[in-house]
């Protein structure tokens, strides 16, 4: 694949705070690529770094071959969907969404298409003559999408674009951003720090955290394989094991985790350092005694709809997370052994 946008080293400081380390990504061309992390964890200052909104301190910027670094904004060839909408308050919706297209000189024709278009795509045909502030955040929100959409830039910002929205919406606006994605073919990066989005949207997830990349991968990537501690708690639920690494007899790899010795992939085991298995909800089952790698009491059996969240104490600091079907949920006060394939539990280290 093509490099649509590149990042070498850039970096923005603000007097003794980093704001964003220096920062190499390469983003390929057509790919929907999601920044995710915590709030500060300095996604959406790179974000503005690309937008133009804000200048580094060092660096390079690469859009499409050609430097960009200190290039104006309004000309490096790219549409962005603010979190705070900035739309037009004294321009009505249909207003709005032709604005980037009478600039760019198209007849009415074909301005009266896309603008049905975008309206259609955002289910906001209803309120062409409204005003912004006779619409409500969610609704903005969505004007703000089909405004940038309506144009077909090749490269697409999002900061937090579906922040506004209730949850059915939400993901209905989903489904539509993914589908024009694939209609448009043009390089989409997302700002959110909402998991399960990134999960549902992206190709490859830029996840962050204090101003670096913590780790960079396709969501299966970082949910089957979380480079660190870090990824592991923070894309999706998951159980960290803690404990000390060791080889034990015939060349087999242990965790001492309390009271309980599990087995360890060797490749990853690293002879007396803390590391930790990352064993997920799901990949755990209820199990008799002498098939456990864990033994412990349920404390707590929570009903989520389509499955139980249950709590077992298994004597560390923290509860191990079990997910139940109905059938298979157990009672509270109930001891259980719990077993999962060694060979899918991630390792990493503390």
């Amino acid at each position: 694949m093509t490099a649509r946008l590149q990042t070498l080293g850039i970096c923005k400081h603000y007097d003794s705070v980093t704001a964003l380390s220096p920062t190499d990504l390469t983003v390929q061309d057509g790919e929907f690529l999601t920044l995710l992390g915590p709030s500060g964890s300095g996604k959406t200052t790179l974000l503005q770094i690309i937008a133009g909104l804000v200048e580094p301190s060092a660096g390079q910027l690469i859009i499409s071959g050609k430097e960009a670094t200190h290039k104006p904004a309004g000309e490096r060839g790219i549409g962005m969907v603010f979190q705070s909408y900035a739309l037009f308050p004294h321009l009505s919706v249909w207003e709005n969404i032709a604005y980037p297209l009478r600039m760019r000189k198209m007849d009415k024709a074909a301005i009266t298409a896309a603008v049905q278009d975008a309206l259609d795509m955002v289910q906001m045909g209803a309120y062409v003559h409204r005003l912004p502030r006779e619409l409500s955040g969610g609704q903005q929100q969505r004007i703000a999408l089909a405004r940038c959409f309506v144009y077909k830039p090749s490269v697409i910002l999002l900061d937090e674009p579906l922040g506004a929205l209730d949850k059915k919406l939400r993901e209905h606006m989903q489904a539509e951003i993914r589908k024009l994605h694939k209609e448009l073919g043009a390089t989409f990066i997302y700002v959110t720090h909402d998991q399960e989005e990134a999960l549902n949207l992206s190709d490859r997830i830029c996840l962050m955290n204090n101003s670096r990349i913590e780790q960079l991968g396709t969501p299966e990537d970082l949910y089957d394989r979380p480079a660190t501690a870090f990824s592991a708690q923070f894309i999706g639920y998951s159980n960290l094991l803690r404990g000390t690494a060791q080889r034990g007899a015939g060349g087999v790899s242990v965790l001492h985790h309390g009271r309980h010795t599990l087995p360890l992939d060797a490749a990853a085991a690293r002879e007396g350092a803390a590391q930790a298995l990352v064993v997920r909800p799901e990949q755990a089952t209820p199990c008799g005694a002498t098939e456990a790698l864990l033994n412990g009491q349920v404390t707590e059996v929570v009903f989520a709809g389509s499955d139980y969240r249950v709590l077992v104490d298994v004597g560390g600091d923290e509860p191990f997370l079990l997910r139940c079907s109905r059938r298979d949920a157990p009672e509270v006060g109930a001891n259980i052994g719990l077993r999962w394939n060694p060979a899918h539990a991630a390792v990493v280290n503390l």
